[in-house]
């Protein structure tokens, strides 16, 4: 076969023939025509276009801040065998939507700057990866998305919205109009500090903590769940049937239940096991 160059009159032969009767534009669905423009459409116009997630929230912005004051130790709560940092903290809808963001310093500087993105994460992945029937915490992921783990990959699979996470005006940050407030952000983590959040036994959304070690963020969301009494979690994976992190990584390296987390430099296993958040197989 012999090639010849791209010419009009090359276009004007293999272009496919189109009936005169063609559907009116007004008569071609919405949803197709959505479609077949997506790609011609620049990001930031079609993410105007499209209607703001519904923002209801299992909590209050108050009963957050409250919840997390009494359980980190500098703003007059009890240690968690961590850092004992101020921490950040963030719940998600179970439509994936942040719906509140608090912290436990006097400003947004006063804990690690790069926990509140990591809060909405844990937050967003707690809720993805329960349901009713089963709840798993951040921490219940570490080892099953290791490589060779039977949830390998499972970090790649919802890409942070990065526009959205760093949006807005600092001084917001943590506040009742935290521009994240509304958005879904994504982001899949694999480690302590993120529980799904269960009212009357059913699924509401999900908790994130960070600013510390990620064993005692573990410990801070176990405390704060408790208090918002937004713990009637199901059968969990771990050896207490709940969703409690699990210290059970031998000296071989291995978890023996496939659903272990690495024990941290401090008193964070202990605090777990007095709080009922832990257990070792």
């Amino acid at each position: 076969m012999k090639w010849e160059p791209c010419s009009a009159a090359n276009v004007r032969q293999v272009t496919p023939f189109l009936p005169e009767t063609r559907m009116p534009m007004s008569k071609i669905p919405l949803t197709l025509a959505v479609a077949v423009l997506a790609p011609f459409i620049p990001a930031g116009l079609a993410q105007a276009q499209q209607p703001a997630p519904g923002a209801s929230c299992p909590v209050t912005h108050e009963n957050l801040v409250s919840a997390l004051h009494q359980s980190v130790k500098p703003a007059g709560g009890p240690t968690n065998g961590g850092f004992d940092n101020n921490e950040w903290a963030a719940v998600v809808n179970r439509e994936g939507v942040v719906c509140a963001i608090a912290f436990s310093g006097a400003r947004w500087d006063q804990q690690w700057f790069g926990s509140r993105s990591i809060a909405a994460e844990k937050a967003y992945t707690a809720n993805a990866f329960s349901s009713d029937t089963a709840a798993a915490s951040t921490a219940n992921l570490f080892w099953p998305t290791q490589p060779g783990g039977i949830l390998y990959g499972l970090l790649t699979s919802n890409p942070l919205d990065a526009a959205a996470l760093y949006a807005g005006n600092a001084e917001q940050f943590g506040t009742d109009s935290d521009p994240l407030i509304g958005k879904r952000i994504g982001g899949t983590t694999s480690f302590g500090g993120g529980l799904a959040l269960y009212q009357d036994k059913k699924i509401v959304g999900g908790l994130g903590l960070s600013g510390d070690s990620s064993c005692a963020d573990h410990n801070v969301a176990w405390r704060i769940r408790q208090t918002l009494k937004l713990d009637s979690a199901p059968k969990g994976i771990s050896g207490e049937k709940n969703d409690g992190i699990i210290y059970d990584i031998g000296s071989d390296g291995r978890s023996r239940s496939g659903f272990g987390h690495p024990k941290c430099q401090g008193t964070e296993d202990q605090i777990a096991h007095e709080i009922g958040a832990s257990t070792t197989e």
